[in-house]
């Protein structure tokens, strides 16, 4: 065969010629171009929405974390199972199109157990759960948070699963701060407003999970139409996320107790002058929580209402011996870390559950005793060759001797 004229096609020879046969019969298999994640998203399958508790089991499972509180536990745990049964049937094809969603307003003073109530029912369920305070939020538009934020941050929760976000909780504290007592001339956008935009979420919304005033959304927008696309934005659904609200109201009862003073008797009128704050809140009606300054369109969205009763030194003392959470394991740990051994016998318990209530300040009060009572002996025994020390009433009361007389027993072995 001629030889061929350098520069035309063949003249190199055969594309094979020196190639072993083996790796010419071997084909390259491509893989296709695909877009990252977008591959490992289809192939996983999500596990249908699976919920199965009943109310007692609920009930008895915060039992074991917050003392008292019976009818907050027994209200919440109705409404929690009413809706997220309702969701499973949803999600299982059976639609209740007329259905209204439970949301829950928790009335009563701080540390009586309101966000630990929220927080140990979102574990038991498995589903994610997010906590904010009302007073970081404002009128969109205005300086300060943004109400779509909370369910951002739930989708963060969920470990950015849309679906799991979806049936996620979003509880929100010092919902009493947005109450409007005093008519102003500005527009409210820190009370009024954050009502107003609260309404959409708390019912069937969509809600952007890039916020308009990211920046990194923006940039993302931005590369993605010098790349001759078009941005999609995703969005997380509200309908069935449950919103419970919580505040102080701190003088809702004199609210309460006007009220019942100045409609007809049902019985005397010393009795209901003399009712307590806790039976009080717990005759807060829908009348009283306008009053109070929160817009009816808002009230009207949060159907499931429960006061919780303040702490007495009876319940903090139950708080320190029984619950799974009590502050004294915190402590049995931070002197167990330098091997110290820590005895809290009942009579100890009972000395700071009675400083503590004189503190009213609820639970919240247990760390602030705990904290005067031990903070010497967190300075001085890691130091020490002190091995082991019991609380009891004695060492309550005058911590100072206390320490200095265990020092000094061991000082003089």
């Amino acid at each position: 065969m001629a030889d061929l004229i350098s520069g035309l096609p063949g003249a190199l020879g055969p594309t094979t010629k020196g190639v072993p046969r083996r790796i010419r019969a071997r084909k390259v298999e491509e893989e296709p171009i695909t877009k990252p994640g977008v591959a490992e998203t289809a192939a996983e399958s999500e596990p249908p929405f699976h919920f199965s508790l009943r109310p007692q089991e609920i009930a008895r499972h915060l039992g074991r974390f917050v003392i008292g509180q019976a009818e907050a536990k027994k209200v919440l745990s109705v409404a929690l199972c009413d809706h997220f049964q309702h969701v499973r049937l949803t999600e299982a094809g059976q639609t209740a199109p007329f259905y209204q969603k439970q949301n829950v307003l928790l009335l009563g003073p701080t540390g009586v157990g309101k966000t630990h109530l929220i927080r140990s029912a979102a574990e038991l369920i498995g589903v994610p759960f997010v906590k904010a305070d009302a007073t970081k939020f404002s009128e969109t538009g205005y300086v300060g948070g943004d109400v779509d934020d909370l369910i951002r941050d739930l989708y963060r929760r969920s470990g950015n699963n849309i679906r799991k976000a979806e049936h996620g909780i979003v509880y929100l504290d010092e919902v009493d701060k947005l109450a409007t007592r005093e008519p102003g001339s500005g527009r409210d956008v820190s009370g009024r407003g954050v009502q107003t935009n609260l309404l959409k979420l708390m019912e069937d919304a969509e809600v952007p999970l890039v916020s308009p005033n990211d920046m990194t959304g923006q940039l993302q927008a931005a590369m993605s139409a010098m790349r001759g696309g078009v941005p999609t934005k995703e969005t997380l659904n509200t309908r069935h996320i449950l919103f419970i609200v919580s505040g102080a109201f701190s003088g809702m009862e004199e609210l309460v107790r006007r009220r019942l003073l100045a409609t007809p008797p049902n019985e005397p009128q010393r009795r209901r002058t003399a009712l307590s704050i806790d039976a009080l809140l717990a005759q807060t009606t829908t009348a009283d929580l306008i009053a109070y300054g929160l817009e009816p369109e808002f009230i009207g969205r949060l159907p499931v209402r429960v006061a919780c009763h303040g702490l007495d030194e009876d319940d903090l003392f139950d708080v320190l011996r029984k619950s799974e959470s009590s502050l004294i394991h915190q402590y049995e740990r931070a002197f167990g870390a330098y091997g110290i051994a820590v005895e809290f016998r009942d009579d100890g318990l009972r000395s700071l559950a009675a400083r503590a209530a004189q503190e009213g300040t609820g639970a919240r009060g247990l760390m602030t005793v705990c904290e005067q009572v031990f903070r010497d002996f967190k300075f001085r025994l890691p130091s020490s060759r002190v091995k082991g020390f019991a609380v009891t009433e004695s060492l309550v009361r005058d911590p100072a001797s206390t320490l200095k007389k265990l020092l000094g027993i061991k000082q003089a072995r």
